[in-house]
C-alpha cells in the first residue's frame, strides 16, 4: 500500500495533490490522507513516519518502506511508487 499524507492548508501539499490524483487515474493506487483535521489519519501518519519527516507533505510506500518528504516532482513519485 502507498499512502500520501496531506494537510489541507498546507500549500507544498496543494501542489502535490493533483499529481497524486492523475497517478491515481491512471491506475497507480496511492491512498491520500488528510492529517491536519482528521485525528485517524494524524495517528496512522505518526506510525509511518517515526522521525523520517515530522511532517507533510509525507509519502510512503508500506511494500518497499521508501518514503518521500516534502515537495517533488511527478517522476520521482513515479519512482518511489514502482511506476
Amino acid at each position: 500500500m502507498k499512502y500520501f499524507f496531506y494537510g489541507t492548508e498546507c500549500p507544498h501539499c496543494h501542489t502535490m495533490l493533483p499529481i497524486v490524483e492523475k497517478l491515481n487515474k491512471e491506475g497507480i493506487k496511492i491512498e491520500i490522507l488528510e492529517t491536519w483535521h482528521n485525528e485517524e489519519n494524524a495517528k496512522k501518519l505518526e506510525t509511518f513516519d517515526t522521525g523520517l519527516c515530522g511532517g507533510v507533505p509525507f509519502f510512503y510506500n508500506a511494500t518497499t518502506k521508501k518514503f518521500i518528504c516534502g515537495e517533488t516532482t511527478e517522476e520521482h513519485i513515479r519512482e518511489w511508487a514502482g511506476k
